[in-house]
């Protein structure tokens, strides 16, 4: 058990620093090779333990649509968004908004799930994550604040792997999958998706700097891709998905951290921003339970 609440806390700390890798890998490159980088690196690690774990199969060919799917709303497209919005804002108020993905995730479970029925405890959990979200976005200071354009790529970034929850739920569910085949298959896709769609032009540049190439190999992907997906199914399987959820608690808090390391100018805002957003997801989470 022990080992499964320090892989817990391992996990909110990888997805929590995987902001200022992007920061740095976006200096250079763009979004989109960041995100296929990334991708490459973390399909790797995946690939190599289904194929030893013999959980891919020829006969789940069947289910390709479900996981091409799965590929954009889960791993190219919300990764795509939490890099463009990364590359416009302070990796503390990147990590910050990545803390709403739960709150997305309800949102969609309420409008296409009859069987989600949201409680009074989860609507005011809702009002206040979003309440979180517009104290982080800062609308009232315009052009001299935070990136618009950058918030609203992160929360396309949000929405998109909420609805991936939904979707998975609704259609892959009920097909009873190894998880970790649905992430090798969604994950391989990606990257033969963007390999075909993007430019790369300049990715060299990469290499010019030594902290953002080990960060965007390493970081963003061996770790905070395939190590990450890794974890997080050994954390459903040991403590169930619900408690696997509280890695989102954590990885927003060290996002913050980071940025105040790193010297980001870290105000009372983005504090209060942080504890709303965290406070809604903790309802909603206990009000999912209490329902259930």
């Amino acid at each position: 058990m022990f080992r499964a609440y320090a892989a817990l806390v391992l996990l909110g700390i990888i997805w929590g620093s995987n902001f200022i890798f992007m920061k740095w890998a976006t200096a250079l490159i763009s979004p989109s090779q960041t995100v296929f980088l990334r991708l490459l690196f973390g399909f790797l690690p995946l690939v190599a333990v289904a194929w030893h774990s013999k959980v891919i199969t020829r006969a789940q060919l069947q289910h390709l649509p479900h996981f091409i799917v799965m590929s954009v709303l889960a791993t190219s497209f919300y990764y795509y968004g939490f890099v463009a919005g990364t590359a416009l804002l302070p990796s503390s108020i990147a990590g910050l908004l990545s803390g709403s993905i739960p709150i997305f995730t309800f949102l969609g479970a309420a409008l296409f799930l009859p069987d989600e029925r949201p409680t009074k405890q989860m609507a005011i959990g809702l009002a206040l994550g979003f309440a979180g979200i517009a104290l982080s976005a800062r609308p009232w200071q315009g052009a001299t604040g935070v990136s618009l354009v950058g918030v609203l790529w992160m929360l396309a970034g949000s929405l998109s792997v909420g609805a991936s929850f939904v979707y998975a739920r609704r259609y892959l569910s009920p097909l009873r999958l190894p998880p970790l085949a649905l992430a090798t298959w969604q994950v391989g896709l990606a990257v033969i998706t963007l390999s075909i769609l993007i430019d790369f032009d300049g990715i060299t540049q990469l290499s010019t700097d030594t902290r953002a190439m080990w960060g965007t190999i390493l970081g963003l992907g061996a770790l905070g891709t395939g190590a990450a997906f890794l974890i997080y199914y050994f954390i459903i399987e040991t403590l169930g998905s619900v408690r696997a959820a509280g890695a989102t608690y954590i990885a927003p808090v060290v996002a913050v951290i980071i940025g105040a390391i790193i010297g980001e100018d870290i105000t009372s805002l983005e504090i209060i921003a942080l504890v709303l957003i965290l406070s809604g997801v903790l309802l909603i989470q206990t009000g999912r339970q209490a329902s259930g």
